[in-house]
């Protein structure tokens, strides 16, 4: 493919979801955030229950689950988290993913990857810590973080019958951080590419 080919492909977003729970709001935040998107493609990953916690000694020799994350990492020009709070911070099962995802060290699957992180929770806080805790996280591993912060509160009731959020403000700031994210992708794209002449 050449660079002008890329210039005019769609962005490919991966959508990590933080919870396991099949009714999750992040799920939905996610699913919104696929009719936002466009021209943008965002797509679910839903292999997170299957990694395996964290362990230096299988380091050289990761389990399928974890190969198969970082494949999707690498494949997609940009990440967008959605993520709930636990107990004030980040839900283990996706930390256990960023862990395996950054490594090895200095050069893990999301050094110098666009990435984004929104949340929602029952909370009136809107998963502002998990978030805040996350974007530390990503920044340590050398990811390209950008956007603001969405924070969803009293997620059970933010959303309408056709899963769009009731606040038409918060509906606007996910539209925004996706259209950031898939922003730096095609910049990349086009400063990479050679100039006419």
């Amino acid at each position: 493919m050449t660079d002008q080919d890329t210039l005019s492909a769609e962005v490919n977003i991966l959508g990590i979801s933080g919870s396991l729970r099949s009714g999750s709001y992040n799920s939905a935040l996610l699913r919104l955030a696929m009719r936002l998107a466009a021209p943008a493609d965002v797509r679910l990953w839903r292999g997170l229950a299957d990694v395996p916690p964290f362990n230096e000694d299988h380091e050289d020799r990761p389990p399928a689950a974890v190969t198969h994350m970082r494949s999707a990492i690498e494949s997609a020009d940009a990440v967008l988290i959605a993520t709930p709070e636990y107990n004030t911070t980040v839900p283990g099962q996706l930390k256990t993913m960023l862990d395996w995802a950054s490594r090895p060290t200095h050069r893990g699957v999301l050094v110098g990857k666009p990435t984004a992180v929104v949340g929602a929770s029952l909370t009136p806080y809107g998963a502002q810590w998990a978030q805040q805790a996350i974007r530390g996280v990503l920044n340590a591993c050398g990811a390209h973080v950008v956007g603001e912060p969405l924070c969803v509160a009293h997620a059970d009731t933010a959303f309408d019958a056709e899963g769009h959020l009731h606040d038409p403000q918060s509906q606007a700031h996910l539209a925004r951080v996706v259209g950031e994210l898939a922003d730096v992708p095609r910049w990349l794209y086009s400063s990479s590419a050679p100039s006419a002449g």
